[in-house]
């Protein structure tokens, strides 16, 4: 059927027959046509049965599409996450841990906490104390304690599209670091950025705050959390995936948080390990589930750790990396 002819159909009073344009609709089903409201109101019993029926297909088609869309959202969801990068200066896998990476605002690396810590100690093994005397691992600028040379730094790799300058700044704001006056709703400001640049700890730090709701730009809002989690999450974040994992569970979508936790496993998350390993004790997991989980946290282990990094990690807490 031709365009016009499908017009000339849908324009037809379903009362009288008479055909015309901008004709009165039904407000319930939006199927029926009128001439006007006297029209409508005779046909008004007739049209009841039908009505009634449109408005279940309405519902039923609505249903239907709510039900694909969610398919597509969960597969979307739970696919694969993106390749974890290594350190670019020991070449083995970065830490899922944030206390197991630092970013160097000198040269935009991010770099293991084992290669971090590696210039704060000198030849004969001392700590080298002094700022001014350390240099960057990877580009071997010397490292500043003046406030106003750290802001310069961020402002010009920001200047460059870096996601996480704009996501360390954030944090800087938010703790009241280097000088900087503690404003949270600038530090959400630099996070939304960075998220527009694909910085997935950003995302899971708006979804914090809109769980708190301790700013004037982002009200409490568990729905606008769980979305940022989920962003952070399709982005590789580990935390924000057993997070999710942990929502589910207490919502009593144990199968959910299965699926998450096993993915945040494979990140490197051991509090997704200890979760499996709770739900596999309380009859929730099966075994080969479980095994695999295991798996994938040694594999995950067995690709992070060195030498390297336990000696920082014994030096302090700020280089835990697992």
């Amino acid at each position: 059927m031709k365009d016009e002819e499908v017009k000339t159909v849908q324009e037809i009073c379903a009362n009288c027959g008479k055909a015309g344009s901008n004709l009165n609709i039904c407000n319930k089903c939006n199927e029926a046509r009128y001439c006007n409201a006297i029209c409508k109101k005779k046909h008004k019993k007739k049209h009841k049965a039908e009505c009634e029926k449109a408005i279940q297909r309405a519902a039923e088609l609505h249903e239907q599409e709510l039900k694909h869309a969610t398919e597509l959202h969960d597969i979307e969801l739970f696919k694969q996450p993106p390749t974890r990068e290594d350190c670019p200066i020991c070449f083995a896998l970065l830490p899922c841990m944030d206390s197991g990476r630092r970013y160097m605002v000198c040269c935009g690396k991010e770099i293991c906490s084992g290669c971090a810590h590696a210039p704060v100690i000198d030849h004969r093994g001392n700590r080298i104390d002094k700022v001014g005397e350390r240099k960057c691992a990877f580009c071997r600028v010397s490292e500043t304690e003046v406030n106003e040379e750290n802001l310069k730094r961020f402002k010009l790799r920001m200047k460059k599209g870096d996601a996480l300058a704009f996501y360390g700044l954030g944090c800087n704001y938010f703790r009241g670091r280097h000088g900087l006056r503690r404003d949270i709703d600038k530090a959400l400001e630099l996070w939304h950025k960075a998220t527009e640049l694909g910085c997935a700890a950003a995302h899971r730090n708006i979804g914090i705050e809109y769980l708190r709701g301790s700013s004037k730009s982002t009200r409490k809002d568990e729905k606008k959390a769980a979305a940022q989690f989920e962003l952070a999450a399709m982005k590789g974040d580990a935390m924000a995936r057993a997070k999710l994992g942990d929502d589910e569970y207490k919502a009593g979508n144990t199968d959910r948080a299965i699926k998450h936790f096993l993915v945040a496993v494979s990140l490197g998350s051991e509090q997704g390990l200890n979760y499996i390993q709770a739900l596999f004790n309380a009859g929730h997991v099966s075994k080969d589930d479980y095994a695999s989980a295991l798996r994938a946290r040694q594999a995950y282990l067995d690709e992070i750790i060195t030498n390297q990094r336990d000696e920082a990690a014994a030096f302090g807490d700020q280089y835990k990396y697992y």
